[in-house]
């Protein structure tokens, strides 16, 4: 636990110096970056692990992840609403696992994880680095919610076949612990809650189906943890695998509900 809040210390403190006092081009590199690092981890979710497939999958979302930095931002919108879509499909196979997954099918859904997530977290950093991290504290907050509830209240599995760990009381908590934010967030913004409640638990919730779903593909590869790079906390999959859900719903809710 103590190397895990360390960690988790130290990430906060680098991610406040890149959101805040560095340049635009400067954050869109690192986070860049880091999807590339996490496409690495989803390659070993390949049933051909060896390095040279490796190395073209990681290519293949790099390259990727550039074009989306040369598309518009109302396009960007439409290739969100397509991601909602894929994380709205990715809720229904949850209840069907386990299942098969071909190798097209890794290598596919690698692409709607990690790509829509950069476009989508650069869309809430232009809308003003504040609302990118007030994003990324709702679902941190969720995850952490759960996490505690489900120790120390959680009776009721979730998904047993995916993740035996998680609990409908965990889900409770986390939601909860959302709203707890909420109420914290309008000491010092002022808050439409009629608007901003729904929203957050709705981003919250899709958080999980992101856990769920690359849950699914390390239980398939047999892996506990996508990777190691966060000490405490696994990869860079096991730390983005919920952003990578609600991510696009808080960018496109920029747009519809005015939520910042």
């Amino acid at each position: 636990m103590k190397q895990r809040i360390l960690t988790a210390i130290i990430a906060l403190a680098i991610l406040g110096v890149l959101l805040f006092f560095s340049p635009p081009f400067l954050v869109s590199a690192v986070i860049g970056l880091l999807l590339l690092a996490g496409a690495w981890e989803w390659s070993g979710f390949l049933a051909r692990r060896n390095n040279t497939t490796r190395v073209v999958y990681v290519l293949m979302i790099g390259v990727l992840i550039v074009a989306m930095t040369t598309v518009p931002a109302p396009h960007k919108e439409i290739i969100l609403m397509f991601s909602l879509a894929w994380w709205a499909i990715a809720l229904f196979w949850t209840f069907f696992f386990p299942t098969p997954i071909a190798e097209p099918v890794r290598w596919l859904v690698g692409v709607l994880v990690l790509v829509p997530l950069h476009a989508a977290l650069m869309l809430l950093y232009a809308a003003g680095p504040t609302v990118l991290l007030f994003a990324l504290l709702v679902v941190w907050v969720a995850d952490s919610g759960a996490y505690a509830a489900g120790k120390t209240l959680g009776r009721v599995k979730l998904a047993p076949q995916i993740s035996p760990g998680k609990t409908w009381e965990g889900v409770i908590g986390g939601l909860l612990a959302v709203m707890l934010l909420i109420g914290l967030r309008s000491f010092k913004v002022e808050t439409n809650f009629a608007v901003l409640v729904p929203f957050c638990l709705g981003a919250a919730a899709l958080s999980v189906v992101g856990d769920l779903t690359v849950s699914m593909f390390k239980r398939t590869a047999g892996l506990k943890d996508s990777g190691t790079l966060f000490p405490g906390h696994g990869g860079v999959l096991d730390r983005i695998d919920s952003v990578a859900a609600a991510a696009p719903l808080f960018a496109l809710g920029l747009k519809w509900a005015g939520v910042q």
